[in-house]
């Protein structure tokens, strides 16, 4: 177990214990609002334990954005507890030689043995070392307040550990949800199974829970409604970091318009439909030469899945290109580089995506292609360049590349002024404060009342 010690005034100052095994140098989606929410407790005066993953998993099996790491507040101590991945291990030398010569048999166990410690496939086994170092860190300094952010949802199993040994009050984080399927509104797990069981007596004793949207949060309101009287809605955002400033210059009429997607690009991307509605436009006489820049992994994992590379191969005659991932400290500067942005999302009422705050963060406009009963419709009403696909057809998605690139050129300061003030109601420090302030009168004993929510 890897320690990185904080700095320290002696000053008494409340403790929180917060688990995300997604944290830097993590480059996944969640890894944002888990930096971010631990930062936003540290400024506020606590003092922050993060327990995490060790860095050699992600730089051997995912990927890693090093550069985040600067970004962690100087004062937090991170805890690395090692993490095994023997699914996705493609080193033959560390497979055991069962799982060479009987690999059936070798799955089939390990399915098994994850699931023992904790009902969930992969993660299962890691719940004691968590739990092991959660508690070492209480003996050493006392937690106040304990915090488990998902996926995956063993991390909840540390904070509800101390809660259950010590009475530290914890809250469970959904970033994703652990029963429903965000795409297709069904259950991921049965009811009355273990997985269940467990979230139930979890979301019993948490002394809040966090949701990322509303209908999220409603979903869960109807399925553990002896728990709903708990359940808050904190929204991602964008980082002030990535603020650009009040914008003003449209996109200069000397070269193409410069269409961008920056995020993870997986098989429930639209990316067939968007490429569709780009080559129709393509043909338009106002449209071409327009380029369309994709950044970001090609799939989950730090190796591109062949076939979403080959699709995106299949752009290369018409302007699009793949320029690989970004950093997250670099996001400002490829924003700026950007005329228009592209929202590729997938299906599904209970989908935002943090890209979408990202984008909002510059002021410039939007194609959406993308399902309308996604959550990101309904926060995207009213932002003044928004150019919505009506549909995933192929004209619709051309119509609204048109209209983009024409709003690229031609709309006005007014309009971009508009846009981002538009944008400021979901700066990410402004959804975290008030739960920040109202835990911080919860732990140290203070009046509801003196402490807006």
């Amino acid at each position: 177990m890897a320690v990185t010690a904080p700095g320290g005034d002696g000053a008494h100052r409340p403790h929180l214990l917060y688990v995300a095994w997604g944290f830097p140098p993590s480059r996944g989606g969640g890894v944002y609002r888990a930096l971010a929410t631990a930062n936003a407790f540290a400024a506020d005066g606590w003092d922050v334990t993060v327990i995490t993953t060790d860095r050699e998993m992600w730089e051997r099996h995912t990927g890693s954005d090093p550069a985040l790491e600067e970004r962690i507040h100087p004062g937090i101590e991170v805890v690395r507890v090692p993490f095994e991945w023997p699914g996705i291990e493609n080193d033959l030398r560390r497979w055991p030689a069962t799982r060479v010569y009987l690999p059936d048999l070798w799955r089939r166990a390990r399915a098994r043995a994850e699931q023992r410690p904790f009902p969930e496939a992969q993660y299962g086994p890691w719940r004691r070392p968590i739990e092991r170092a959660a508690l070492e860190v209480h003996a050493r300094h006392p937690v106040d307040l304990a915090m488990g952010t998902a996926n995956p949802n063993v991390d909840f199993t540390a904070p509800w550990r101390l809660h259950q040994e010590h009475g530290v009050p914890f809250v469970m984080d959904y970033r994703d949800a652990w029963s429903l399927d965000t795409f297709t509104g069904g259950r991921l797990t049965e009811p009355g199974s273990r997985a269940t069981r467990v979230e139930r007596a979890m979301l019993a004793d948490a002394d809040e829970i966090w949701f990322v949207n509303e209908p999220i949060a409603d979903w869960h309101r109807r399925e553990y409604p002896e728990s709903a009287a708990r359940m808050r809605v904190v929204m991602n955002g964008w980082d002030p970091e990535l603020d650009p400033g009040r914008p003003s210059t449209p996109a200069p009429a000397d070269r193409p318009v410069r269409f961008g997607y920056v995020g993870t690009i997986t098989p429930v991307v639209p990316l067939r439909e968007f490429l569709d509605g780009w080559r129709s436009a393509y043909d338009d006489p106002a449209f071409r030469g327009a380029e369309a820049v994709l950044r970001g992994f090609l799939g989950y994992f730090r190796t591109p899945r062949p076939d979403l590379a080959a699709l995106v191969r299949t752009g290369q005659d018409v302007g699009v290109r793949y320029d690989g991932p970004v950093s997250r400290t670099e996001l400002r500067e490829t924003y700026a580089g950007f005329d228009v942005l592209l929202l590729l999302q997938g299906q599904g009422r209970y989908i935002t995506g943090g890209k979408l705050f990202d984008y909002l963060s510059t002021g410039l406009p939007i194609v959406s292609v993308q399902d309308p009963s996604g959550h990101a419709w309904d926060l995207l009403q009213g932002y003044p360049l928004w150019f919505p696909a009506a549909t995933l057809g192929r004209a619709d998605v051309r119509a609204a590349l048109l209209a983009a690139a024409a709003a690229a050129r031609t709309d006005d300061a007014a309009s971009r002024s508009a846009a981002y003030d538009f944008a400021q109601a979901f700066r990410r420090d402004r959804q975290l404060a008030p739960r920040v302030r109202a835990l911080r009168a919860r732990v140290l004993g203070e009046s509801p009342t003196e402490v807006p929510e």
